[in-house]
């Protein structure tokens, strides 16, 4: 069965809230409009108005009601709409959600989700196209998810709703329509992804391509053109940034002993420059050459549609930076 992005997000949704009565949903249109995306459509009929609740766009007040929601022993999984709102409560998500499991000792949970859709989105323009990512993997104790496919982000949300710590679930907007081939009897299982596990996508022996998000299929499509070209690209998917899977993907760089990294968000301060330090810093005498990153341009998002597209890495542009490597 093909299954778009957007339908395993709502159906792992329905999931976990017909399996536990503590799951709570609350944000920015997500009752009787279903979400601006569509994917919580019908769950304030199924799960009536105690559980799918509509809130004022406040996002502080979101993320402190969340909080409180969980330490009371419910498990909220709650929506801020666009990643970029996540701005409007940082200091909520970076200094209560982030740290209080850790202030407060062993016994302390707090099981709690923030969903959002992450990056560009043809046209949403500068205030609601940013992968936020990078700024939050400076946010000792939060979890982050970012799932490339289906498959993917049913199981991981599976998981980050079931866990006990503090997880940001980014939802690249550019994924939502795309689908994939999944058995019928593996996606209706109660499957979930571990968290903290990267999955090499597609095996290679001449460079080791780390893909973030919207980014792995462009990754992948470009693996396979380079092939013709005898370049042999591994695409490594961390899933998750924070626990990051290092495991795996310094095994990858040390067959290949080259090592790259595409992003959506900003090239200065991305997730693709902490990736580059941590390479540089832990294995140096396995690279042949420097880290490449490969990322969007340091600009606000454009939002003409031609300069928008331009921005952020193409599958052009990441063949050409991987030929650039070899030269």
């Amino acid at each position: 069965m093909k299954v778009s992005y957007s339908k395993a997000i709502g159906d792992a949704l329905k999931e976990e809230m017909r399996r536990d009565e503590r799951i709570v949903m609350i944000g920015e249109d997500i009752g009787e409009y279903g979400n601006i995306f569509g994917i919580t459509r019908g769950m304030l009929e199924e799960f009536g108005s105690k559980r799918v609740r509509n809130t004022p766009i406040v996002e502080n007040a979101i993320v402190s009601c969340g909080v409180g929601a969980a330490i009371t022993g419910l498990r909220p999984c709650f929506e801020l709409m666009y990643s970029d709102f996540t701005m409007c409560s940082f200091t909520e998500i970076f200094h209560i959600m982030a740290k209080w499991r850790y202030m407060h000792g062993p016994d302390f949970k707090l099981p709690m989700v923030i969903r959002n859709a992450s990056g560009s989105a043809n046209g949403a323009a500068a205030e609601h196209s940013n992968p936020v990512e990078s700024l939050f993997m400076h946010a000792a104790g939060l979890t982050i998810i970012t799932p490339s496919c289906a498959y993917d982000a049913k199981g991981l949300l599976k998981s980050a709703i079931r866990s006990d710590n503090p997880v940001l679930f980014c939802e690249p907007k550019q994924l939502y329509q795309t689908k994939q081939e999944i058995p019928e009897d593996i996606y209706n299982s109660d499957y979930t992804v571990p968290i903290g596990v990267a999955d090499v996508k597609r095996e290679g022996a001449d460079v080791t391509l780390v893909a973030i998000g919207l980014m792995v299929p462009r990754a992948l499509e470009a693996a396979e053109r380079l092939a013709a070209e005898e370049i042999s690209v591994e695409v490594v998917d961390p899933r998750t940034l924070a626990p990051l899977d290092t495991e795996t993907i310094y095994a990858s760089i040390s067959k290949t002993h080259r090592a790259a990294v595409v992003e959506e968000s900003n090239k200065t301060s991305g997730v693709g420059a902490e990736l580059a330090a941590k390479f540089q810093e832990d294995l140096y005498y396995e690279l042949d050459g420097p880290v490449c990153r490969i990322a969007a341009l340091d600009v606000p998002m454009p939002y003409n549609l031609e300069m928008e597209h331009y921005s952020i890495p193409t599958v052009e542009r990441i063949m050409d930076s991987i030929r650039g490597m070899f030269r």
